[in-house]
């Protein structure tokens, strides 16, 4: 994938199909560190101690409509060309964590792309899910709570056109306040 911002796309839709009612995304965005790492938590089905194991293999899916899965054997091996890694915890019944660490200043390093698209398309097409995006860098932290969005929208849908453009615009904004890599 040529961007950071489709592989976290693609975790994403993995935790929304696994009927999670929360999704944490952290970014930890350091230039003093050289790092660029991304972490997906959900409190979804989880998986089995096998699957955990057997999931970065291109050959191994849960989905029945075809017989690979690319999202995350590509997030690892993206990640592992920069002298970085990809971890998974996960426990059945209970959610699963997917953490990639990219080493920033690595020529294979993929951009960042667009992050602020990502999570708020994805939050606005998943108003039922409960979406919590912290990023943080060498000059601060930036949180996005759709719980919070949703207070001060007072029933009025993330879904809707002009809304998404003012909460993407709104996070691109915090982005660059705390000069987030782009």
């Amino acid at each position: 994938m040529k961007s950071l911002s489709l592989h976290l796309l693609d975790i994403l839709q993995n935790s929304i199909v696994v009927d999670s009612t929360e999704i944490r995304i952290t970014i930890e965005d350091s230039v003093q560190k050289n790092i660029y790492q991304i972490s997906v938590a959900d409190n979804g089905r989880g998986m089995s101690e096998e699957m955990v194991k057997s999931v970065t293999d291109p050959f191994t899916t849960s989905r029945t409509t075809r017989k690979v899965g690319l999202g995350i054997p590509l997030f690892k091996m993206n990640a592992e060309n920069t002298g970085g890694w990809l971890s998974i915890q996960s426990e059945l019944g209970k959610g699963t964590i997917i953490t990639a660490c990219f080493m920033a200043d690595h020529i294979d390093c993929p951009e960042p792309g667009d992050i602020a698209g990502t999570v708020v398309l994805t939050a606005a097409a998943n108003e039922n899910i409960h979406f919590v995006y912290t990023h943080h860098t060498d000059t601060g932290e930036y949180v996005f709570d759709t719980e919070e969005i949703k207070e001060v929208l007072d029933g009025a849908s993330m879904n809707d056109v002009q809304i998404i453009r003012y909460l993407r615009e709104m996070v691109e904004e915090n982005l660059k306040e705390i000069k987030a890599k782009d």
